[in-house]
């Protein structure tokens, strides 16, 4: 598409904005308690690190592997019914967790934040693939509402942290309940963004068999684990990486690094977007690879100077801004409207890469430094074959018949 004819990023239809607000708040609501998670668990359990680190990895997990039949689910019975149970179960586990006390239950009030999130992520995906354009470029909005989030939600949760328990997860509670909220009144808008079948629940009995079957988006899947695998190492092996060197300032260097890729995740976007148009998504994709491999020279070299410290992290937010929406883009291209619930629920197999990444990461740091740097500076780029695997020619999902909803719109 010419750059003459690609609508801003941020102009956004109705719909959109609706579902772009549900987002944030659910960001805002992540955000302000998980990065805790392991904190918590470690003061109020008793448990090891090993264990603390299950815990938290089993969220990820249970998305992973729960994904697919929570997608179909929603194909069946609709996004919007599925997405308010989650809701109402993400509030429900927050106000019990600011009680609970027994080890017990605290960490099967964390394991039940993995099933929430199995009733709401694919619903909202789906709804949002709805309104986009042929490319998918809302979702490049819906990771920009993620860093807004990363960026708020943190400082919120961490000045309440302190306070006490009920203080701390008040705040999520009270975020997903606006969010909550907001699905209940605008109910009819968002029933009205699904597919008719849906609509008349009687949706497609799209397979398991049949999606699994999808060589294209298992390749979206397997390079969805390949980004995050990558991906995490900025929050796991980086920061111990840099311990070895910079000692007792690593916390004060890594959070200038945190907030400065939060900052620059929002501020590139929309230039990324704009020479995405100019270039292609092909060409995108192996800009994004490289990015990140230059990023990672940048982070080895940082012993010869702090400098390469932000120059690691400019590269590697570049990579990221464009790397990371690309799968969801992807199997919005490639679904149709009776089985993207399916799709995007199985797509969420790659959370699995921040499972196995710290964990491969930490084995090979160990083994040294130049291992690491080089095997992750290489493995991001089989990413890109697999990107570059693109639907068979098909026609375009076909926007929306109202005016305001085929504005080409960009989690």
């Amino acid at each position: 598409m010419a750059d003459e004819v690609r609508a801003p990023l941020w102009r956004l239809s109705p719909a959109q904005r609706l579902l772009e607000g549900g987002a944030l708040l659910n960001s805002l609501a992540f955000f302000a308690a998980m990065p805790f998670a392991p904190l918590y668990l470690s003061e109020h359990t008793g448990l090891g690190k090993p264990a603390v680190g299950a815990v938290v990895g089993a969220v990820a997990l249970t998305a992973a592997f729960g994904g697919l039949l929570g997608g179909m689910i929603v194909d069946r019975l609709g996004a919007v019914p599925l997405m308010r149970v989650g809701l109402v179960l993400y509030v429900a586990v927050y106000a019990l967790l600011a009680a609970a006390r027994g080890a017990a239950a605290i960490i099967v009030l964390f394991l039940l934040l993995g099933v929430a999130r199995l009733l709401v992520e694919p619903g909202a995906k789906k709804l949002l693939s709805q309104v986009a354009d042929g490319e998918g470029r809302v979702f490049r909005v819906r990771y920009m509402t993620l860093c807004a989030g990363a960026i708020g939600g943190p400082a919120i949760g961490g000045a309440l942290y302190q306070v006490g328990a009920v203080a701390f997860f008040a705040v999520p509670a009270c975020f997903y309940a606006a969010y909550l909220v907001l699905v209940v009144l605008r109910n009819s808008d968002l029933v009205a963004l699904q597919p008719p079948a849906a609509r008349g629940r009687a949706s497609s009995r799209h397979p398991i068999a049949t999606t699994l079957r999808d060589r294209r988006l298992l390749a979206v899947v397997a390079a969805g684990i390949v980004v995050f695998f990558v991906f995490s190492q900025l929050e796991s092996m980086i920061p111990l990486y840099m311990k070895g060197r910079h000692g007792d300032r690593t916390e004060e260097y890594f959070a200038a690094l945190f907030i400065t890729n939060a900052v620059l995740a929002l501020a590139l976007q929309l230039p990324i977007d704009r020479v995405s148009g100019r270039l292609g998504r092909n060409v995108m994709v192996v800009v994004g690879a490289a990015n990140f491999t230059v990023a990672f020279a940048c982070f080895w070299a940082s012993p010869s100077g702090l400098a390469w410290l932000y120059a690691g992290i400019v590269f590697w937010t570049i990579g990221e801004g464009i790397l990371l929406p690309m799968p969801d883009m992807a199997v919005h291209e490639m679904a149709d409207d009776g089985n993207k619930g399916a799709y995007f629920g199985l797509s969420e197999v790659r959370q699995l890469g921040f499972f196995l990444g710290p964990f491969t990461g930490g084995f090979l740091l160990d083994a040294g430094t130049t291992p690491y740097f080089a095997v992750m500076g290489t493995f991001i780029f089989l990413c890109v074959p697999l990107l570059l695997r693109r639907a068979p020619a098909q026609p375009a999902p076909a926007p929306r018949p109202v005016a305001e909803d085929r504005v080409p719109g960009p989690t």
